[in-house]
């Protein structure tokens, strides 16, 4: 491979980004991006820029490590399938195959194959961030529309809201970055809706700078706008809605000046804000991942699909439209779902409680921990986790943390040994997305899939994809498997008549684009309209039309409470040099933001004696971390907005897990989860802050 150029696509962050790889002598020494690539157009990010750094950095791991008397030692991959394969049976002989659990962290195309080592293994228990990023969309949008709508940036939208993401850091999901700026500098008129002053909101023409955990009511008060001065859509409601008198019913108990009152904007910045986007045509509304990681997250949802649809700018050019599928095998049929039998089904945890979630698939991270702590409602012994980190990533780190102390076999698969991989029996290397072949952008909804190819291979590194396809066979009837993970892309192509070869030689695949597909088709829901009133929710046992609640801690907290916590915490902005836990070994990404840090409004760093750049304590009901001040008026004089996703892989002999770890602050119970997605409440909480005495 040396001394060559090979085109291949981006997995730095969510992914997708066409890419041209230097290799010379079997590293990489460039990546730039591709401007023949049409999801990209040649534009590509700092962590695409310079990931062959992390490809090549001297700490990855490049061998299977077996842990034995509290060290590691190195063992071949046929020692490891073996060991790993003898464990995994001995849990599904002696328990069933539930009490083993598979987990991944964010995307990173891996999922079908993951879900199908499951589903063939026979586990319904698949640990994802999908109960609170990405899925709620997904399973909302399902239900309530029959797909997920995504903002038809190719065709021009003329008003964009973009709620609760930043994407011209983030480029989350079907989005790039790219997409909202040339809508932004084509004369897009756009509605921001966020607590803090990012790049977006600067450049809005309606910033609402909401009171954190308030989005539901916002939108409220927009729907109750835009049915008062009937500014909906007519025909569409008459011909397309089912429920519409319901739901205008439930929209008077939420008011706009109820909204106001929540939100902490003035009256006349929502009814402005609502006026601009129902009558710009047409309009879409690009939504972030924090609308998910709170209680309201399905009734958020909800709202914002319905404010498309009421407006008439669902499906249509330019608006939040339904794209669909390439020719391909798409990620649900290679993820094996109907090989899951029915009784395996009903034995998933939490599906009972969090019942929109069981329908696709996501779990509560709790209820793993549960059964592994508690034993109930069956005991977990085994745990398998592919690229996730959730000593870092999720909700009460201690407890997570003691969970996978006790849990009798840990086999973790990732780059690095990262403080969840120190807990472990067995890590497997993984390889980066420079070092494997697949057809990226399966699970994504904006209609492309595109090559990622292979430019180097570092040690003994293997894919995802070739581990649970050697594990599957030997762990599941080897039927379900393939020969080689090459005869896995050929089969995935297969509905396009192009083999792997032939797909390279094209790069991308897309489907074809038609809109206003419902007035043929319908909607692809029970009733055939967009569900205003939910007969599916309705049949889960949910309420059929949304509401609101006040998020767990909240200006309207008991006043001990906020005595003692007078501040409101926002985490996990998105910052360009790191996706979620990623990226913290210490290299040119690194460098680019050495030390974690909190933004405080400098008002409040008066009162409080701190300083730019002193190291404070930021404290929750749940803990303390600590994190180097940034005196900012980003955010408001009442919040703290802290970093995410921080250990310290060059410090401690512990990764310095629980030095800055905010998931220490945060609250995984289940009072505070959304009732049917179990979406944790990551975002919304209360805190104090103070100089820190001391940090060595």
């Amino acid at each position: 491979m040396a001394g060559k150029v090979v085109r291949s696509s981006c997995r730095a962050c969510h992914g997708g980004c066409g890419v041209l790889v230097r290799v010379e002598q079997n590293k990489v020494t460039s990546i730039k991006g591709d401007p023949d690539c049409p999801v990209n157009r040649g534009w590509l990010c700092i962590k695409g820029k310079r990931y062959h750094t992390i490809t090549h950095h001297p700490e990855r791991l490049t061998d299977p490590l077996l842990k034995g008397n509290g060290s590691w030692k190195k063992i071949s991959w046929a020692e490891a399938y073996e060991k790993i394969t003898d464990r995994f049976l001995q849990i599904k002989e002696q328990l069933g195959p539930e009490s083993l659990v598979v987990g991944y962290g964010t995307g990173r195309d891996n999922e079908s194959f993951i879900y199908r080592f499951a589903n063939t293994f026979g586990t319904p228990n698949v640990l994802t961030a999908g109960h609170m990023c990405y899925g709620p969309r997904i399973a909302t949008g399902i239900t309530l529309c029959g797909n997920l709508p995504v903002v038809d940036y190719e065709s021009g939208p003329a008003c964009v809201i973009v709620w609760g993401a930043n994407p011209l850091v983030s480029h989350p999901d079907e989005y790039k970055g790219l997409y909202l700026a040339q809508a932004m500098k084509g004369g897009a008129k756009i509605i921001c809706v966020d607590p803090r002053r990012s790049t977006v909101a600067k450049q809005a023409h309606h910033w609402l700078r909401i009171r954190p955990g308030t989005d539901g009511a916002l939108a409220w008060g927009m729907v109750n706008i835009i049915i008062d001065q009937g500014l909906f859509d007519q025909e569409f409601v008459e011909n397309f809605v089912h429920g519409w008198e319901e739901f205008c019913q439930r929209a008077k108990q939420y008011p706009l000046s109820w909204a106001a009152g929540k939100t902490g904007l003035r009256e006349e910045e929502i009814q402005s804000a609502a006026e601009t986007f129902a009558a710009t045509k047409p309009a879409g509304i690009h939504w972030g991942v924090a609308l998910e990681q709170s209680k309201n997250c399905v009734n958020t949802i909800s709202l914002l699909i319905y404010l498309m649809a009421m407006t008439g700018n669902l499906d249509r050019p330019g608006g939040s439209v339904f794209y669909p599928n390439p020719p391909v095998i798409n990620a649900s049929q290679l993820g094996a779902h109907r090989i899951l039998p029915q009784e395996a089904r009903k034995k998933r945890l939490g599906g009972n409680m969090f019942r929109l979630a069981d329908r696709i698939g996501v779990i509560n991270p709790k209820g793993v921990w549960d059964a592994i702590l508690d034993e109930k409602p069956y005991p977990v012994k085994g745990l398998y986790l592919i690229s996730t980190n959730p000593v870092i990533s999720r909700a009460n780190s201690r407890e997570v943390k003691a969970a996978l102390e006790k849990v009798d076999f840990l086999v973790v698969q990732d780059f690095f040994l990262t403080p969840t991989a120190r807990e472990a029996d067995i890590v497997l290397p993984a390889s980066t997305w420079l070092e494997h072949d697949y057809v990226a952008e399966l699970w994504k909804r904006h209609g492309w899939v595109v090559a990622r190819q292979k430019a180097v291979q570092v040690g003994q590194a293997r894919s995802d994809y070739d581990i649970l396809n050697e594990l599957g066979k030997r762990c599941s009837a080897a039927e379900h498997w393939w020969s080689t993970v090459k005869d896995a892309l050929n089969y995935i192509l297969s509905p396009s008549g192009l083999n792997w070869e032939e797909f390279c030689q094209r790069g991308y695949l897309q489907g074809e684009r038609i809109f206003f597909k419902y007035l043929k088709e319908g909607f692809s829901t029970p009733t055939g309209k967009v569900e205003f009133y939910s007969t599916t929710m309705k049949k889960l046992g949910y309420d059929p039309l949304p509401g609101f609640f006040d998020p767990p801690e909240s200006p309207w907290s008991p006043p001990e409470l906020l005595a003692e916590y007078p501040f409101q915490l926002i985490t996990g902005a998105r910052i360009p040099f790191f996706f979620h836990t990623e990226n913290r070994v210490p290299g040119p990404l690194r460098n680019k933001r050495p030390d974690p840090l909190v933004e405080i409004h400098p008002k409040v760093a008066r009162k409080k004696g701190i300083a730019e750049g002193d190291w404070i304590e930021i404290s929750s009901p749940r803990g303390t971390v600590v994190q180097k001040a940034v005196l900012t008026n980003r955010v408001p004089e009442n919040v703290i907005a802290a970093d995410h996703g921080w250990w310290f892989p060059e410090k401690y002999d512990d990764l310095g897990w629980d030095r800055s770890n905010v998931n220490l602050l945060t609250d995984n119970g289940y009072g505070g989860c959304d009732p049917a997605m179990g979406a944790t409440n990551l975002r919304v909480l209360l805190c104090n802050v103070r100089k820190a005495s001391d940090h060595s």
